[in-house]
């Protein structure tokens, strides 16, 4: 697995969102840097606890000129229903066959309990306008995540 650095291109994208309908991060960029954060699964706590944070900062992070999307292996279905359950409000995007998780680096080898699994790392990319990664943001909390990433972007 050899995850994305600050300074290199980011991969563009167009997935399917929660509706069913085309995101494409090309167009996203064109107004706004993108936080683009990987997530293993929809509708766990760790990852609720996550979207939650960023869902409750939208307006702190659009303020910094930065738009949040979500990915992981989930299908539409699911994350329709996640956004619907807790009221999210930016995009989720399916990525079901991990394609757009491994041109990031973020699919690999796991362990949890004991056993080893192929899945997504909790990894974020801030993405300049550029469409260059600007910042990684791969150590932090779930609980913290959208502090960790406006602390950033308030300094920057």
């Amino acid at each position: 697995m050899k995850t994305l650095t600050a300074g290199e291109k980011a991969p563009m994208f167009e997935l399917l969102n929660q509706n069913e309908q085309s995101v494409k991060l090309a167009e996203l960029l064109k107004t706004h840097k993108v936080l683009v954060y990987f997530y293993p699964k929809a509708l766990t706590p760790g990852c609720t606890t996550q979207a939650c944070g960023l869902r409750d900062s939208i307006a702190e992070l659009e303020a910094q000129n930065t738009k949040v999307v979500g990915i992981s292996p989930d299908q539409s279905t699911k994350l329709a229903k996640f956004v619907e359950k807790h009221e999210l409000n930016f995009d989720l995007l399916a990525d079901p066959d991990h394609a757009i998780a491994d041109a990031f680096g973020v699919w690999g080898l796991k362990k949890f309990m004991g056993k080893e699994y192929d899945g997504i790392h909790r990894i974020s990319f801030l993405i300049n306008q550029n469409g260059e990664v600007e910042h990684v943001f791969n150590k932090f909390k779930t609980k913290d995540h959208h502090q960790v990433v406006l602390d950033y972007l308030t300094s920057a």
